[in-house]
């Protein structure tokens, strides 16, 4: 258990490239959020769930963007003035395969640092990062500026601590952690993965 930390779950995307709602689709006999729960409930104390309009199939607080339609940032931001913690892990929902050791790996490298971000293929995971409490009037300032930057354009305003693949390699050879579902044929390819 990460006794300092919240868990903040995104599940407020529009799902286009799926064409349907896809947090609700079952994987192994659960949904792509109710997964993301039961991890999430099992390593840290709290479990708070960013949504754009309250859902009534979440068992978890629901927090909604200060700032509607602004995307992930306003999504933290909302969940960094939740959060009871001095830490926040943030999250997509739509994750299936993230392990449990990955998480507890990045929770290590947190001291020193205002956030920690996994670098796969070159690419920041902002959405699978911890994120210092402190940093909610940083981010709040990104936010409030013209053309409204991304959650990724917000990183170069922090201390981060960036882990490429070499820090994961050895307890998800695959690195299938750091792949979501966005597609029909990503959908497919987790099926077939986990069963249903």
């Amino acid at each position: 258990m990460i006794t300092d930390c919240a868990a903040l779950i995104f599940a407020g995307g529009a799902s286009r490239r799926m064409g349907r709602e896809k947090l609700s689709l079952q994987f192994g006999g659960q949904s792509l959020l109710q997964r993301m729960l039961d991890l999430t409930q099992t390593l840290f104390p709290s479990v708070l769930v960013s949504v754009q309009h309250p859902r009534d199939d979440i068992d978890a607080p629901q927090v909604c963007d200060e700032i509607p339609g602004a995307g992930p940032l306003a999504g933290l931001c909302a969940g960094l003035q939740q959060a009871t913690t001095p830490w926040v892990f943030a999250v997509a929902a739509d994750m299936p395969y993230l392990l449990p050791e990955v998480i507890e790996r990045l929770a290590t490298y947190r001291p020193g640092n205002q956030a920690v971000v996994p670098v796969i293929g070159g690419q920041p995971y902002p959405l699978t990062a911890f994120y210092a409490v402190s940093i909610l009037p940083i981010l709040r300032e990104v936010l409030a500026r013209p053309k409204r930057p991304g959650l990724r354009a917000a990183l170069p305003e922090l201390k981060v601590c960036s882990l490429d693949e070499r820090h994961f390699i050895d307890i998800d050879k695959e690195l299938r952690s750091f792949m979501d579902i966005d597609s029909p044929e990503d959908a497919a390819e987790a099926l077939r993965y986990f069963g249903n």
